[in-house]
């Protein structure tokens, strides 16, 4: 009867874990696809290609800090947000889903989604200043724009503080990679090429979609249900 028990306690043990380490994996791969590092290092040789090692990795640095924390912000806070503003979690996912869907729709055509991208003037006006090149537009919108902050409160909308510390995780852990393919831009041009990178962020464009639709659906069944 003990043994029993004990092999029911092992097998639901090793299937909570299973579930956890899925749903990381997807959180992973939802980040990942969305903010897509490889390409998004082209972005960043762009605007800093002509400053020195030590400047880059003070800019590189910055922006993945202030992606993480405004995407921390919106994660932690979601459910706030949501009762401030009067917002169902059926509606937002129906939002949510949407937006990402069409971000992976426009990568899956080979073009940056204006959603994630920033302005000629952006651009322009943020070569002038280090800090304004941290905080636009690399750390917004190209690294925490809309689609990845809905993405982070999807996941956190209704999870507990265990679960949200895990997409915290997981969303840090992309950063990190994100910080070194910034760091890592030239490398990727001159080693992978630029045709590489392009069926890349096409790859990452179908994942994002077919994310955006499960977010969709899942909106829709819990306005249905």
């Amino acid at each position: 009867m003990v043994a029993a028990e004990n092999d029911g306690r092992i097998l639901a043990d090793i299937v909570t874990t299973n579930e956890v380490a899925v749903h990381f994996t997807t959180e992973v791969m939802a980040f990942f696809a969305i903010m897509n590092p490889i390409a998004n290092s082209s972005v960043f040789m762009g605007l800093t290609g002509e400053m020195d090692g030590k400047l880059q990795r003070k800019i590189a640095l910055r922006s993945v800090l202030v992606a993480f924390g405004i995407t921390a912000f919106f994660a932690i806070g979601g459910r706030e947000i949501f009762s401030l503003f009067g917002i169902t979690l059926p509606a937002f996912r129906v939002a949510g889903g949407v937006l990402v869907a069409l971000i992976g729709f426009h990568m899956l055509q080979g073009n940056h989604s204006s959603i994630h991208k920033s302005s000629d003037e952006d651009n322009e006006a943020s070569k002038e200043s280090v800090v304004d090149i941290a905080i636009t537009p690399l750390g917004i919108p190209l690294l925490a724009g809309p689609g990845t902050i809905a993405t982070a409160m999807n996941f956190t909308a209704q999870s507990s503080f265990v679960e949200i510390v895990r997409v915290l995780a997981a969303f840090g852990l992309i950063c990190v990679l994100t910080f070194l393919a910034f760091l890592s831009g030239q490398w990727f041009e001159r080693t992978i090429g630029q045709n590489a990178i392009k069926v890349v962020s096409r790859l990452m464009g179908l994942i994002l979609a077919v994310i955006g639709v499960q977010m969709l659906l899942d909106g829709i069944r819990g306005w249905w249900g």
